[in-house]
Order: C-alpha cells, then sequence, then structure tokens
C-alpha cells in the first residue's frame, strides 16, 4: 500500500482499490497502513513493541496483585494462629 500509495488521487482512493485487489476490507487495510506508519516513526503512537510490553506488564502486575492477596490471607492467618491461647497439659 505504501508502496503504490502515489499512483491514487488520494490515501483513501489508495486503500480502497488496494483493500479491493488484496482481498480484505477497506478498514483493516487502513488500520494495518496506520499501525505501519506508527511502527516507522512517522506517526505518533504506540509501536506493536511497545503494546506488547505493556500487556505483558499488565500480566504481570494482575499476576503480582493475586501473590499480594493470597500473601495478605496467608498473614492474616498465621496472626491468628499466634494470638490464640495454647493449653498446657
Amino acid at each position: 500500500m505504501l508502496e503504490h500509495e502515489a499512483e491514487y488521487e488520494s490515501r483513501s482512493a489508495a486503500i480502497r482499490q488496494i483493500a479491493v485487489k488484496c482481498g480484505v476490507g477497506g478498514e483493516s487495510l487502513r488500520v494495518w497502513v496506520r499501525q505501519a506508519r506508527i511502527d516507522a516513526g512517522v506517526h505518533a503512537g504506540v509501536t506493536c513493541q511497545e503494546s506488547a510490553q505493556i500487556k505483558a506488564l499488565r500480566r504481570e502486575n494482575a499476576e503480582l496483585r493475586r501473590a499480594n492477596e493470597i500473601l495478605k490471607a496467608a498473614s492474616a492467618f498465621f496472626a491468628a494462629e499466634l494470638d490464640r491461647p495454647t493449653s498446657t497439659r
């Protein structure tokens, strides 16, 4: 698309006609072209690499939150056990 864009009267026309030739939806091609321009640094936005990193960090954050909740529950359980009076025989 980027290589043949200049052959058309506008970017929209290029996307419409090239999408038909490629057998994809025009909106899909438009999104792909926009992402390619972002990844190339031509257009501002979140690159694919940054997006993958954000997704991985969110996943890690969720895992850490779950682990923290487990540790809090275990801490409360053991604190309660220590506070119980013990019977001596």
